[in-house]
């Protein structure tokens, strides 16, 4: 067991020494429910369902948090979700809304 969470904190120490290094390449930070993207295009559109709002989350040229994943360089990304969506602004560029 304690091997296994020495591992774990090996590859999460890797994620955040790779963040840090492409962190520069993006010009938006993006936190949705389930993952943190950094991408250089970002489009939101909100879309109504049944009387529910949720957002079209449209991410190009991306790179997502995810210790899982074999690439986190994304070319588009789409997600659609009903909870809140935070973008920052890394350095200045225009976002649509």
């Amino acid at each position: 067991m304690e091997e296994l969470e020495r591992f774990d904190a090996e590859v999460e120490l890797q994620l955040h020494k790779e963040f840090h290094d492409v962190l520069p390449l993006f010009k938006y930070g993006v936190e949705l429910e389930r993952r943190f993207y950094l991408a250089n295009q970002v489009d939101i559109q909100p879309k109504e369902l049944n009387g529910s709002v949720y957002f079209d989350v449209r991410l190009k040229d991306a790179w997502v948090w995810d210790v899982y994943r074999p690439s986190r360089f994304l070319q588009e990304v789409q997600v659609l979700t009903f909870r809140d969506v935070y973008v920052e602004r890394l350095e200045d560029a225009e976002i649509n809304f």
